[in-house]
């Protein structure tokens, strides 16, 4: 097998999208387009694996991840003259140059593999990845010779009427010999309405030069049709949270309804899960074995261990242990952890807290900058007030406690080992272990009650 070095054209605006965001960096499932192009290109091991960015080059350097290799194209003169900023990085190498999309997000290993073993096994100048449409307009249209070979690409405004009739389309993604491909990159000509240097015309160099030009016609066109519109995107959405679906679906966990469930690329879920409708599992969220996540929750880079049930919740960037149950209607902002076998019920919000095993917050409290130890057992609207106008306290509620319903406890505040506030308590002062304290404020009694 030759070498292989890939370069995904990631520099333009794409003014369709209508949007002050660089069109590549657009997510679908979580993550950008230009991402799941370079990560798949990775995935087929090349020498190289190069991307050619332009428009807020910064930003798109910044977002994308992995072992990538950046050139800059100052102007967009189109994808030849994007191929060309590539010339110096790969004047060394030889083998097959593949040339991809920043927004082909649906790009499957499996077909790449295919148009490089039809590429290599032909011995060609170049293969087309081509695929066919029931509405062309807006793509390249491929014009085939009277024997079917490929005789030239040619863009939506250069087309004639016959030639716009034809359903059979370039998807961008071509297969050159390295060779070939930097020997003629100087013959484009920008003759076009666009005043632009594309790649395709080699196609035509080429064919005149008697090199041969092959194509791959794939039937799945979800699959390579880039995204130029907010309809594509949204049409590229659907498809690929139905292929995350049907992955984790083989893989033993329960979907109730694919349709309405949305799970981001990067998620993971353990065995004999299950996931009921109008839930987002979103970012690198992990969830454990046989966890059940409720209708209508939300969960956001978070990990959940086995065997907990989310009952129409909001989980973001925390941790749940094993055995848990949240919700209903509870809210775990950024920095919470619980521990094995906690319980936070339902109207309950948790903030950058830790919650030790066993212990439970049952309905209707704020839990925010808070140490709870192990088996305490928080009544209903308590309030851990950790804010003074200026600054932000922390409360320490040790194990064993009792706090009573309506409870203030007033940070920075420590409620020692075993003790127990009244209803309505409003807590000022630490409370040592075993002591109880009722009243507004707050009035210690020796012992426990």
């Amino acid at each position: 097998m030759t070498q292989l070095a890939t370069i995904t054209l990631a520099a333009g605006k794409g003014t369709r999208m209508k949007s002050k965001l660089t069109k590549v960096l657009h997510q679908v499932a979580g993550k950008s387009m230009v991402q799941y192009v370079v990560d798949t290109a990775f995935d087929l091991e090349p020498v190289y694996n190069i991307a050619v960015v332009g428009y807020k080059s910064e930003l798109v350097k910044e977002e994308t991840e992995g072992e990538i290799e950046f050139v800059l194209q100052e102007e967009q003169l189109g994808t030849g003259h994007a191929v060309m900023q590539a010339k110096d990085k790969l004047k060394s190498f030889s083998g097959t140059v593949l040339v991809l999309y920043g927004d082909t997000p649906l790009l499957t290993v499996e077909t790449l593999e295919e148009l490089l073993a039809k590429h290599e096994s032909r011995e060609s100048a170049i293969t087309v990845l081509t695929t066919k449409v029931d509405d062309p307009t807006g793509y390249a249209r491929i014009v085939r010779d009277n024997k079917g070979n490929v005789a030239r690409i040619v863009e939506e405004d250069d087309t004639s009427p016959k030639e716009a009739k034809i359903n059979e389309i370039n998807t961008g993604i071509c297969a050159f010999d390295s060779k070939l491909l930097f020997e003629n990159l100087s013959e484009l000509e920008a003759d076009n309405a666009q005043g632009e240097y594309y790649l395709t015309d080699l196609v035509g160099i080429l064919n005149q030069k008697g090199e041969k030009v092959s194509a791959l016609l794939t039937a799945n066109n979800k699959e390579t049709i880039g995204v130029n519109t907010r309809r594509h995107l949204a049409q590229a959405e659907k498809t690929l949270r139905e292929r995350i679906c049907n992955y984790h679906l083989d893989r033993g966990v329960t979907i109730i309804d694919p349709a309405n469930t949305y799970i981001d690329a990067e998620v993971e879920i353990g065995q004999d899960s299950i996931i009921y409708p109008f839930t987002f599992l979103e970012g690198e969220t992990k969830l454990g074995s046989e966890v059940v996540i409720g209708q209508q929750s939300k969960i956001v880079d978070s990990k959940i261990g086995d065997r907990v049930e989310v009952k129409s919740s909001t989980i973001i960037e925390s941790k749940v242990g094993d055995d848990g149950l949240v919700g209903p209607y509870a809210y775990l902002r950024p920095g919470s952890e619980l521990a094995e076998n906690v319980k936070v019920g339902d109207f309950v919000e948790v903030k950058k807290a830790q919650i030790g095993s066993g212990s439970k917050v049952p309905h209707l409290s704020y839990i925010g900058d808070t140490t709870i130890g192990e088996n305490a057992n928080i009544g209903a609207g308590t309030i851990t007030a950790n804010y003074d106008g200026k600054n932000k306290y922390q409360t320490v509620i040790k194990d064993n406690v009792f706090i009573g319903s309506n409870s203030t406890l007033i940070a920075p505040v420590e409620i020692g080992q075993g003790a127990v506030t009244g209803a309505g308590a409003v807590v000022k002062d630490d409370v040592k272990d075993n002591d109880t304290v009722v009243g507004v404020p707050a009035k210690q009694i020796k012992g426990r009650l």
